[in-house]
């Protein structure tokens, strides 16, 4: 069994930062102090001047996912890799229920397409699509394969979007099994009435998929989805929040005490429509659900960041190639595969925009990207802390390297970044999965498949 000692550097969890060394052996940390000898370990490694972090929890990516007549461009090899270097070592992606299939043959898919190629450990959220009655059983099932949340959608009208009554439904079904629903929340039914609208008036351009997704129409699905949460007695996860009137919903929730939850992501707090206005066919690089919204919303998302109004920033991750992907869409703007890529830049752009700016603490970081995630979606203390015990994924952070984000250098699959140009100070050097350095020195160094399936926890009362 090997082991490796980081010394001299700062560990910072979400309630602690500390001058101390860390003792890996095996898959695990074994000892935490000031002090630890040389000789404890087989290598040695000097962390002076870095921040030693919990590796990165992305809880909300979509590898290998099929949409619109496509696949998104990043496979679970080439995504994860990505993620790696970017510093996060665990993901949460979505396996898709067909309509009329079982839940079962979802997870097996999605094991298949992680298998031999998966360089970080990873859990699987389910979608429902289907819920007969029989089909609460399937949940059940699920939850003993530690697929401990579900997501259902407001949105995407015969493709996706479930009626009130089957997420009634799947909400009290985790009353009794202790799962999670993740809510994709906009009222898709409004939503697919201003979409015909601006077809029929000509109204084709990228532009008009955001012009067409009010945030009204947002913040009255999470208000239904977190009143029919609380009359299912649940708790509720509002995924990638994009607007001022949909967190104000959040916040009186959580005013109330309501066990609300949400994340927001990259691109909500630092894009907005400006970077489609007059932006003709170039706007599809940023044609993702929701869409962006007005640049005064940035601040308000930043805001519930520091208060907890909102818990965890993922970054939808589901990426097309603009160069052929995106453009089937070219002549109309629903045909535009949904999603943009952004899984390898997540730390690196809220440590600068979050830390550097004066935002939060990096604790307030580390709890945003790793911490919050790992208690929500039961993974902690396993993952998303920095503890005797726990998983060693240890990301050697540098505060002071700087970095230019592009397409041209970074390792996703995909032809274009969101965030093209954007300087950022503070990224990985070295990242460790399981004890086993996967990064050194920002440079993949790891093996496809290594990445272990997560079964992970439901919380049950731990809600209360």
């Amino acid at each position: 069994m090997s082991s490796v000692l980081i010394q001299n550097g700062t560990i910072v969890n979400a309630d602690s930062t500390v001058k101390a060394d860390l003792l890996i052996e095996g898959a695990v940390i074994k000892e935490i102090r000031a002090g630890i000898p040389p000789s404890a370990a087989d290598k040695v490694v000097d962390a002076t001047g870095l921040l030693v972090l919990p590796g990165g929890i992305d809880a909300h990516t979509h590898l290998d996912m099929p949409f619109g007549g496509t696949t998104a461009s990043d496979d679970f090899e080439t995504g994860t890799r990505a993620a790696a270097i970017g510093g996060t070592t665990t993901i949460v992606d979505f396996a898709i229920q067909s309509r009329g299939a079982k839940m079962r043959t979802a997870l097996d898919t999605w094991w298949k397409k992680a298998e031999g190629k998966a360089c970080i450990d990873y859990g699987l959220h389910m979608i429902v699509t289907d819920l007969p009655d029989a089909g609460l059983e399937d949940m059940d099932e699920m939850v003993r394969e530690g697929v401990a949340s579900f997501k259902l959608f407001m949105a995407y009208p015969g493709v996706l979007m479930a009626d009130d009554a089957t997420i009634f439904k799947a909400l009290r079904q985790t009353a009794k099994n202790g799962a999670i629903i993740c809510m994709h929340a906009e009222n898709g039914s409004v939503i697919d009435v201003l979409v015909r609208q601006a077809l029929a008036e000509g109204k084709t351009a990228p532009i008009y998929h955001a012009l067409t997704r009010p945030t009204r129409a947002e913040a009255e699905a999470v208000h239904r989805a977190i009143a029919m949460a609380e009359m299912a007695g649940v708790p509720i996860y509002i995924v990638h929040l994009s607007s001022e009137d949909a967190l104000n919903e959040v916040r009186e929730a959580r005013d109330r005490g309501l066990p609300a939850f949400a994340e927001t992501c990259p691109q909500y707090l630092l894009l907005s429509i400006d970077n489609m206005t007059n932006a003709g066919w170039e706007g599809a690089k940023y044609v993702f659900t929701p869409p962006l919204r007005e640049r005064g919303n940035q601040a308000k998302l930043w805001a519930g960041l520091r208060t907890d109004t909102l818990q965890v920033v993922s970054t939808d991750h589901c990426p097309f190639c603009f160069a052929d992907q995106k453009a089937m869409g070219k002549d109309d703007f629903t045909k535009i595969p949904n999603g943009g890529p952004g899984i390898e830049n997540r730390m690196q752009l809220l440590y600068h925009h979050g830390v550097n700016e004066g935002n939060f603490s990096v604790n307030r970081f580390v709890q945003l990207v790793s911490t919050a995630p790992a208690r929500i979606f039961g993974m902690y203390p396993k993952k998303g802390v920095l503890a005797v015990g726990s998983d060693a994924d240890v990301v050697l952070w540098d505060p002071n390297q700087e970095y230019t984000i592009s397409a041209a250098t970074h390792h996703m699959r995909v032809d274009y970044s969101m965030f093209e140009g954007f300087r950022v100070r503070g990224n990985a050097r070295d990242v460790y999965s399981r004890g086993e350095q996967i990064v050194s020195a920002g440079q993949f160094i790891g093996k496809p498949g290594r990445g272990n399936y997560l079964r992970r926890e439901a919380r049950g009362g731990a809600w209360k």
